[in-house]
């Protein structure tokens, strides 16, 4: 099985992007991950290596919300949601990380949903 250019290209953004950053318990790491049909988020501590928490289109939680979970409209509203359960966490500041992906489109409109909501990054 050949692995695409394309994804050969992400895989290697995404390591030279995880070598610079680490989340803890008091900064997470907040990742990102887009297929083609969903958009999903967690949060996560490096040094405990564990995820504190997490949102995604595939959720019991927002199965009615949404129409079609693979557009814009959906990866804002997986960043608002993880904004607030961020915020009934206590957590404010977090470390963005794209995954690889270029900072458009879905990943952008999550990432400034999370911001509206009150993450801080």
């Amino acid at each position: 099985m050949s692995t695409s250019a394309k994804v050969i290209a992400r895989q290697k953004r995404k390591k030279r992007i995880r070598a610079k950053m680490l989340g803890t318990s008091e900064k997470p790491r907040l990742v990102v991950f887009r297929s083609l049909n969903n958009i999903q988020s967690q949060l996560v501590d490096d040094i405990e290596q564990k995820t504190i928490l997490s949102a995604s289109t595939l959720g019991k939680s927002i199965k009615g919300e949404i129409k079609n979970k693979s557009n814009i409209e959906a990866a804002k509203i997986i960043g608002e949601l993880i904004a607030k359960k961020a915020a009934k966490a206590g957590i404010k500041e977090v470390v963005f990380d794209r995954g690889g992906y270029l900072y458009h489109g879905r990943v952008k409109a999550l990432a400034e949903a999370a911001r509206k909501g009150g993450l801080k990054f």
